[in-house]
């Protein structure tokens, strides 16, 4: 069985109401059908019921809830939160109503008001269009300052990571995090391999210094993120600064940082930017012919992922089973 068959069957074993705000998308609803059918997720599409069920002719979607976000009962309620929310910044009343009315913000209300545990979008919306209603309304997790990326690498060789299976972190999302914010990320990646691959996570903290090897301001940085890590969970295995050898190469590590639980054993692999861990993982993919799993977005309060919208049906599956799975922890 591979990772993403253990996601899915680990979804159905305490199954969530993931919202699909892209209802009437052609993809989408092939997703619906198949993820309800396997009981991967409860699922629920916003848009026009019309015109969702006449685009979903010939699929069976009966499981299905539909919601339109124009006439609920709840748009009402929904919108008077958003306000309470949103007030400080000029929201009116009128303009929290017409907001709400927008799939993408009445999804993430839904999880605000307890009544779905996650969302996916950007099979037609921009990541940007996808994250700023859940900046806005769900927001980070305590003690996270950022929300971040991270990839599940799944390679042939099973000597490194976890069995095989590396977190690559952020690879998407932020371009030069501050120390802060790569702190946040560590802490995020490693929650977000956890509940995704059972690993126990072994954080590495890169760059092109292994413990003081190099002196410049960039490895300093990684220096004072490793420690800001340790304060954010004294309970994480975590190390740094090291060089990706000393982070994977068990006779490297133990050389480069004698007696580190994490150098020559790590599974979650920390990037100093996003130059760096974009360029990374596709290297792996590429020429190590690793999977690549994700981006699976991470630090908000409640999950929210963000699909390319050249995505395809079994992306949307796969992303929806991966929220689902992020929603039970």
């Amino acid at each position: 069985m591979g990772l993403m068959d253990e996601i899915k069957q680990k979804a159905r074993t305490d199954k969530k109401r993931v919202v699909l705000p892209e209802g009437p998308e052609e993809r989408t609803l092939k997703a619906a059908e198949i993820i309800s059918r396997e009981g991967i997720a409860d699922v629920i599409l916003i848009g026009n019921e019309a015109e969702i069920s006449e685009k979903a002719a010939g699929l069976d979607i009966s499981r299905v809830t539909i919601i339109d976000s124009k006439k609920s009962d709840k748009l009402d309620d929904y919108a008077a939160a958003f306000y309470e929310l949103r007030k400080h910044k000029g929201v009116t009343q009128e303009l929290a109503k017409e907001t709400i009315m927008d799939p993408l913000y009445y999804a993430c209300m839904m999880i605000k008001m307890g009544d779905a545990d996650g969302m996916v979008a950007g099979a037609i919306n921009t990541t940007a269009n996808t994250l700023r209603p859940a900046l806005q309304i769900i927001k980070t997790s305590p003690g996270i300052s950022v929300v971040s990326s991270s990839f599940i690498m799944e390679l042939e060789n099973k000597n490194y990571g976890h069995n095989g299976i590396l977190m690559f972190g952020d690879c998407a999302i932020n371009p030069c995090p501050d120390e802060n914010e790569l702190a946040a990320i560590a802490v995020s990646t490693a929650k977000t391999g956890a509940a995704l691959t059972g690993m126990t996570p072994k954080v590495a903290m890169l760059s092109f210094s292994t413990k003081g090897s190099a002196k410049h301001a960039l490895a300093d940085k990684v220096i004072r993120a490793t420690e800001i890590v340790k304060q954010l969970d004294p309970s994480l295995m975590v190390d740094g600064e090291l060089q990706a050898d000393a982070a994977l190469v068990e006779k490297v590590g133990q050389l480069k940082s004698p007696g580190s639980p994490v150098a020559g054993k790590a599974n979650v692999l920390i990037f100093p930017d996003l130059q760096a861990g974009n360029i990374g993982y596709k290297l792996v993919q590429r020429l190590a012919g690793a999977e690549a799993i994700g981006p699976i977005s991470q630090g908000l309060a409640a999950p929210v992922n963000d699909l390319s919208r050249g995505c395809s049906v079994d992306d949307i599956v796969s992303v929806v089973a991966i929220t689902a799975v992020q929603a039970q922890n």
